[in-house]
Order: C-alpha cells, then sequence, then structure tokens
C-alpha cells in the first residue's frame, strides 16, 4: 500500500493519501514526538486473526523521505498492528466529529481526516497512547 506507518506504544498509525499530501511529513512529526518508524511509501500489509500487520519492504527499512532534506535514515520496528488510519486526502470540519472506521483488508479500523492545526501530530500521539473516549 502506497502510505507510511509509525507507531506509539505498540500502536500502529497507518497515514494514507496522495502523492504530496504529506504523509511522510506527518510520519516525522509523530516521530519527533516518540513514535517509531515502521514504513514510509509502501507499507506491506498482513491479517492476523483480529489485527492486520503493517511491515515495511527490506529496502526501505530504516528509511524515510524527508522532502527538500533527503532520505533519513531512522529507529524502526520490523512491523506494528494498526490501530488507527489517518486519511490525508479528507479534511476533518467538525470539531467534535463522530467516531470513524474504515475496511481495511476487510477489518473494521479506526479513521481520522486531516486536521489542519498544529496540533494534529500530538493529538495523534495521544490518541495512540490514551484511545478516544467517545459519549454513549
Amino acid at each position: 500500500m502506497h502510505a507510511s506507518c509509525v507507531a506509539i506504544d505498540g500502536n500502529g498509525v497507518l497515514i494514507r493519501g496522495a502523492s504530496g499530501s504529506g504523509k511522510s511529513a506527518l510520519a516525522l512529526e509523530i516521530m519527533a514526538r516518540g513514535g517509531v518508524l515502521i514504513a514510509d511509501d509502501t507499507v506491506f500489509l498482513t491479517v492476523k486473526p483480529g489485527q492486520i500487520i503493517a511491515m515495511a519492504p527490506a529496502t526501505t527499512a530504516g528509511l524515510i523521505e524527508a522532502r527538500g532534506v533527503g532520505i533519513l535514515r531512522a529507529e524502526h520496528l520490523a512491523s506494528a498492528p494498526i490501530s488507527l488510519v489517518v486519511d490525508l486526502d479528507w479534511t476533518e470540519t467538525h470539531r467534535l466529529p463522530q467516531h470513524q472506521q474504515t475496511s481495511l483488508m476487510g477489518q473494521s479500523v479506526a479513521l481520522c481526516h486531516k486536521v489542519d492545526s498544529s496540533y494534529f501530530a500530538a493529538a495523534l500521539v495521544q490518541y495512540l497512547k490514551g484511545g478516544r473516549w467517545d459519549a454513549e
């Protein structure tokens, strides 16, 4: 899949979007806040009972593109289960959006759309650390 993936506390976030949408940039922002790289640009996905596992191709493991800087080496994990999908092709317009899901390889996974704010990466880190509270 054309995407990037980073993990916080063993929870992976799959960042997808069109070319040039900021996948690597968002991954770098999350990494600057304690995230660990799984894969950049191309992510291999596999299904295990109840979860989707993300891995990097061997040729790009531990590498991430920083547009205008170059290809950077990074600490990385071999794999992580996907807990959240971020879709950069859609912008969230609601202040408190309803909980959303997407289907990925036949599995239901939590979904967030891009948020145009300086705190977006920090909010995703907190989401991966503590989850999301939804009033019942």
